[in-house]
């Protein structure tokens, strides 16, 4: 149960804190080798400061960014990169005690060195935990397959952790790649640098999810809701909500009951879910039925019968609820992997709900969290290929001026 509650706050967090740090950071360097000398006693100080203050910025547009809107892009990045940022400052707080004890021996090119090479490290410093991340992706894999077959998207998470076992060991070996030119050794960072920053933008990325995905998952609803959206996800071949429905709905009626018996405030339901080709009815027909088996009253529960997907699940739904009460308090239920997913469907479609998700079985989620990973990648393309052009272009200009 998360305590931090959503939607609490009305205006989007910014971070022209960390630009402001940064234009600050980068006018202290300046004064200081303006000063002359290749001795780095306070410019790793200088960084040290910078990172640390970058990991507050991150840690509080985090927080806020939950309390704004908790299923969201940033909600990912965040913390994501708060984490490199926190390996810099330890890195730089390291490199500073070092500099004053020995201030002859720490010159500029060696801090340069120190940034060039921060995404390799980084990743060599995560590399125990990507490692044992790649263990058990593949392991729960190897169960899904047995239980479910094999299915091209069952074994998402068996190439994701093959990609990530093969990108650390593709850059261990690139690191040893001599030259005796200085073209050669350029060259050579160059490639070893770009990579690790392109691996270090996705591990920044899967940890951001993950924490993301834990926290939606986990949260739970305030017990002032006006309407509970239920989503479909398939039916069996008589009819009936699969394990995996049922779950979501069990989970809406227990919402349900102890928000009655805590605050006496009875929500209504919306079922959402059209029918699939090989369905011999909707899904929202079918958890219509299920809720008056269970003894909900028919008109609580509205259909909506249309929808082929997460976005329309929303889209629809909305419609639904804003004919009958456009500022009422709407949660939605599905299953754990898919709520912050679903959550940031709903936002899509200026339907602001808070989300909460029902167990699944454990060799389920993390091929699951996985395929809604790749999902959330592919709808921000322009973000993400800002920030990946930002890496690239840093990491170059900082091969050029090591190797200059």
């Amino acid at each position: 149960m998360i305590a931090l509650k959503f939607n609490t706050r009305s205006k989007k967090p910014k971070i022209y804190n960390v630009a402001a740090a940064t234009a600050a950071a980068l006018l202290a360097l300046l004064i200081l080798r303006l000063r002359g000398g290749t001795v780095m006693v306070w410019d790793n100080f200088v960084l040290a400061v910078y990172f640390g203050v970058v990991v507050v910025c991150l840690a509080d547009a985090f927080v806020k960014q939950l309390q704004y809107n908790p299923y969201s892009y940033n909600t990912i990045l965040y913390p994501g990169f708060a984490l490199f940022a926190l390996s810099l400052f330890g890195t730089h707080v390291f490199a500073a005690v070092q500099a004053f004890r020995d201030p002859a021996g720490f010159r500029a090119l060696q801090m340069l060195f120190t940034l060039l090479h921060s995404a390799k490290n980084y990743m060599l410093l995560t590399s125990p935990f990507l490692t044992l991340f790649a263990v058990a992706l593949f392991v729960s894999n190897v169960a899904l397959i047995r239980h479910e077959g094999r299915r091209f998207v069952n074994i998402l998470a068996i190439i994701l952790a093959f990609a990530l076992v093969a990108g650390e060991a593709l850059i261990g070996v690139l690191d040893y790649w001599s030259s005796i030119t200085l073209r050669g050794a350029l060259a050579r960072n160059l490639i070893v640098n770009l990579l690790a920053a392109f691996y270090l933008y996705f591990e920044c990325m899967i940890v951001g999810a993950i924490i993301a995905d834990l926290i939606a998952a986990r949260y739970v609803p305030e017990p002032d809701q006006d309407w509970l959206i239920v989503l479909g996800c398939g039916l069996k071949k008589d009819g009936k909500p699969t394990p995996l429905l049922r779950g979501r709905l069990d989970l809406a009626l227990s919402f349900y009951r102890d928000q009655l018996e805590k605050t006496g405030k009875k929500a209504r339901f919306v079922v959402s879910g059209g029918q699939g080709p090989d369905e011999v009815c909707s899904e929202a027909a079918a958890m219509r039925d299920y809720l008056l088996s269970q003894g909900v009253a028919e008109e609580d529960i509205l259909v909506e019968d249309r929808s082929g997907d997460t976005a329309e699940n929303m889209r629809f739904s909305k419609r639904l609820i804003g004919a009958e009460a456009p500022e009422a308090k709407v949660a939605f239920f599905t299953t754990n992997y898919h709520v912050f997913r679903a959550g940031l469907k709903a936002r899509q479609a200026k339907l602001r709900a808070v989300g909460m998700g029902a167990p699944t079985r454990w060799y389920f989620w993390p091929n699951a969290a996985v395929r809604e990973f790749v999902g959330l990648l592919t709808e921000h393309r322009g973000k993400q290929a800002l920030v990946l052009i930002t890496l690239a272009l840093a990491y170059t200009v900082l091969t050029v001026l090591a190797y200059a």
